[in-house]
């Protein structure tokens, strides 16, 4: 069975930090190029980051380049998603998927940013 189980999410003050990870498990992790995505409250999911297979190359939507750093343990079968200098826009619900969004959804993490 697929499983993307993200962790890490919690409350955060504005220019303050978290890590998310996305444990993987049930397919080949290593194959595939893995992103971040996330919904805000009442919004569509939107794409925040992605990383190759080997971790290589690295994407970052423009509303979180250079504040987030998205990486990979591929031994671990694990993602994750350092984010500094967080802002109340970046309050959303954190999921890890394919980068075509191929995968069963997992529940994601909350973060919440406050002002």
């Amino acid at each position: 069975e697929v499983q993307l189980q993200a962790s890490g999410g919690g409350l955060a003050q504005a220019g303050g930090s978290l890590r998310l990870s996305c444990a993987a498990s049930g397919f080949s992790f290593d194959d595939y190029a893995i992103a971040w995505f996330r919904q805000a409250p009442g919004k569509g999911r939107e794409f925040v980051a992605t990383i190759t297979w080997r971790g290589r190359l690295t994407y970052y939507a423009d509303s979180v380049k250079g504040r987030f750093t998205i990486s990979r343990d591929n031994a671990k079968n694990t993602l994750y998603l350092q984010m500094n200098s967080l802002k109340p826009d970046d309050t959303a619900a954190y999921f890890c998927n394919t980068l075509t969004g191929a995968l069963p959804w997992g529940q994601g993490t909350l973060v919440t940013v406050s002002s």
